[in-house]
């Protein structure tokens, strides 16, 4: 990348120049840091409401608790978005941001399993998204940045790789380290079990070292560089708080286009990581005492099935480019989640852990498809110039619905549902199959 960057900057070709081909380890690099935060994201979808109720809260209420990431994103990721745009100095354009919400992520997920009180944990999960959220987005960023048109789906699916490869490490420590060291899985009531606290630590030391590893091996084009290869960018010395509100009030046609798919998706996953606990410790391990060995032997078994869905997340991540290329980005998405809503449709009718478990491996085909589709098709569309701001801006699209799942969902849960949590997951997957019709209506601006 270094060589690169020296031969356009000093013998450029003409005034605007393409972008050169990234290497794979190239790509790698600048991608690997997704590992780290998929792990300390993961640790939290799927631990935090196991923390929730073991300090407490009522199932119906975990809706609430939880909705700090969706808030923190609404308000973290366009502000992260729009700085970083008009960032460059000794450290970079990005990396500033996402090394420091790596720093801070750490720290919460040290803290998370310490919490003595809801109010503790509720906010630290605060903290804890807020960081995740200043992470994510310059990484999000960085591909419009650094890849020519046509590598960004290759650039998202390495994303995607990554997001695959920690959720499985994440989803899957309670379970090992139970089952394969013998740490205990309960404890008095009130008090974390030791398989969640050593997650948490584990997930902290990864979560630093892989951004680490992004921040030392990924060099940014610095801004003459970019210069070259966007002219426009020229342009943003005069941007201010007018042109910021004028790009919020002025959505790119593929942003306005994504609104119903991203909502029905979002709302989709938001439901599930709020209730599949319930569901599974209900509907297979018949209780809903956190105190119990089969509550927590359920617990334990949903990080395999996240795993199992992880994994198919890790092992699609480079089929869906090449789907993609066959059909196109919205067909391929369309069918991946449709497959993810019948899989979730089918939770309903498992009556042991391992069924329970097998439709995860659709399930994991729609978040590899969710993690990559809907920001190729974005990226190919937005000005070089706005890329934080509008990739963050995106992120609205995701908020929406996980506000309106986490706060709705309690209702729904105890006054539709009588409290029968595994129905949740047969409304998530209903609501994805309404998000794999809506998607075959969005037309790209370009390819």
């Amino acid at each position: 990348m270094q060589a690169t960057l020296k031969r356009v900057t000093e013998t450029p070709e003409a005034p605007s120049v393409s972008k050169p081909r990234l290497t794979f380890w190239q790509i790698w690099n600048m991608s690997f840091g997704f590992l780290g935060i998929q792990i300390g994201f993961m640790l939290a979808q799927s631990n935090m409401p196991r923390i929730f109720q073991t300090l407490g809260s009522d199932i119906d209420k975990v809706g609430y608790l939880m909705i700090a990431g969706p808030v923190t994103g609404l308000l973290v990721q366009p502000i992260i978005g729009y700085l970083s745009d008009r960032t460059w100095n000794r450290f970079g354009r990005r990396r500033p941001y996402y090394l420091i919400g790596a720093i801070l992520a750490s720290l919460s997920l040290i803290a998370a399993p310490h919490s003595s009180a809801l109010w503790m944990a509720a906010s630290i999960l605060w903290i804890l998204d807020s960081a995740n959220n200043m992470t994510m987005e310059p990484f999000r960023a960085c591909v419009g940045d650094q890849l020519p048109k046509e590598q960004v789906a290759q650039g998202f699916a390495f994303q995607t790789f990554f997001i695959g490869a920690g959720a499985i490490v994440a989803s899957s420590l309670p379970f090992v380290l139970t089952n394969w060291f013998d740490v205990a899985n309960t404890a008095v009531p009130g008090a974390i079990p030791d398989s969640v606290t050593y997650a948490f630590y584990f997930g902290a030391v990864v979560f630093l070292a892989a951004v680490l590893w992004t921040a030392f091996r990924n060099k940014e084009y610095a801004p003459e560089v970019m210069a070259l290869y966007h002219p426009e960018t020229e342009q943003r010395a005069a941007a201010g708080l007018a042109d910021f509100f004028k790009s919020v009030t002025h959505l790119p046609k593929v942003m306005r286009q994504l609104v119903s798919v991203q909502f029905f998706t979002w709302f989709a996953w938001a439901t599930m990581w709020a209730y599949a606990t319930g569901a599974l410790t209900q509907h297979i391990y018949h209780s809903s005492d956190t105190t119990s060995v089969a509550y927590n032997a359920g617990a334990s078994w949903l990080g395999v099935c996240y795993t199992v869905y992880s994994a198919a997340t890790f092992g699609f991540a480079f089929l869906l480019p090449i789907i993609a290329q066959k059909t196109s980005r919205k067909t391929a998405h369309a069918i991946c989640l449709a497959i993810g809503g019948v899989s979730f449709v089918a939770t309903y009718f498992a009556t042991t852990p391992v069924m329970f478990m097998l439709p995860f491996i659709g399930i994991g085909l729609a978040w590899a498809s969710t993690l990559s589709m809907p920001y190729a098709i974005l990226a190919c569309n937005l000005p070089a110039s706005k890329m934080g701001l509008y990739m963050g801006m995106f992120n609205i699209l995701i908020v929406g619905p996980q506000l309106v799942a986490n706060l709705g969902g309690g209702f729904i849960l105890s006054s539709l549902f009588g409290n029968h949590a595994i129905l949740m997951l047969v409304l998530s997957g209903v609501s994805l199959l309404i998000a794999a019709a809506l998607s075959m209506w969005v037309v790209k601006e370009s390819d």
